[in-house]
């Protein structure tokens, strides 16, 4: 049980990598808050980590608005106390070319994947710095380092998270918070379902291991870092991408 009695509260995490990241750290021990837009999807997830013994609520969370992140978190200390680990892992994709993007396509993407990320962080920072302890473990994605046609703005949101991440961990090491990031490749989740056969066989020839991978495969990366082990570990991105990018 390596996340025994640790608080944790993950934003994005009614379903997908967020689901699975949940209940990986629940069945280490940890006590999770569900943070959402789907409020529905965060109980019935919540409920489902409650039976394995833990504690566990379901928050309604936008992470754009900063309201929203500032009670998510006043309920969060209510409820559970100390925060010892925040998973920013909420983040949304409105996919097209630079040249076809509309302003409020490219506002939107910014504002759940980046700004969002910022304003969770800095609350938990607040929590953290009172401890002198905390972890901060955002997901980023492969094409923050490889680009990718039609996601000018997800790849850019997910590269301003590996710049506030590392920025995090400079200024707040000596307060004993870690920070680092989590970069995934291709995910087998709803929506790589979604794309056509034609379109995944492709994908799937630009990864060395020649599958997908797993949101239990992200999951246990942050599970690690979120662990005693990775004590030592600080401002560093993790990749899970099959080999996709090295």
């Amino acid at each position: 049980m390596r996340l025994k009695e640790k608080n944790v509260l993950i934003t994005g995490a009614a379903q997908g990598i967020g689901r699975a990241i949940a209940i990986g750290m629940a069945k280490e021990g940890a006590n999770i808050a569900v943070a959402d837009l789907n409020i529905d999807r965060s109980e019935s997830v919540a409920q489902e980590i409650r039976s394995l013994g833990v504690k566990s609520i379901a928050l309604r969370l936008d992470v754009s608005a900063q309201k929203e992140v500032l009670s998510a978190f006043e309920t969060f200390t209510k409820e559970l106390g100390r925060l010892d680990v925040l998973v920013n892992n909420a983040g949304i994709t409105k996919d097209t070319l630079l040249l076809r993007m509309k302003d409020e396509d490219w506002d939107a993407v910014i504002n759940v994947n980046l700004k969002g990320t910022f304003l969770c962080s800095k609350e938990a920072v607040k929590l953290m710095v009172k401890q002198q302890y905390g972890k901060i473990i955002s997901i980023s994605s492969v094409v923050a380092f490889t680009g990718n046609p039609g996601q000018i703005n997800y790849s850019a949101s997910k590269a301003g998270i590996v710049g506030l991440t590392k920025t995090i961990a400079k200024e707040y090491a000596t307060r004993g918070i870690r920070a680092n990031a989590v970069a995934p490749g291709f995910i087998r989740t709803v929506m790589t379902e979604a794309i056509s056969e034609k379109i995944r066989e492709e994908m799937k020839r630009s990864i060395p291991l020649g599958v997908f991978g797993e949101p239990e495969d992200v999951a246990h990366a942050v599970i690690f870092l979120a662990s005693k082990e990775a004590d030592y570990i600080t401002g560093q991105v993790l990749h899970i991408n099959g080999g996709m990018y090295m």
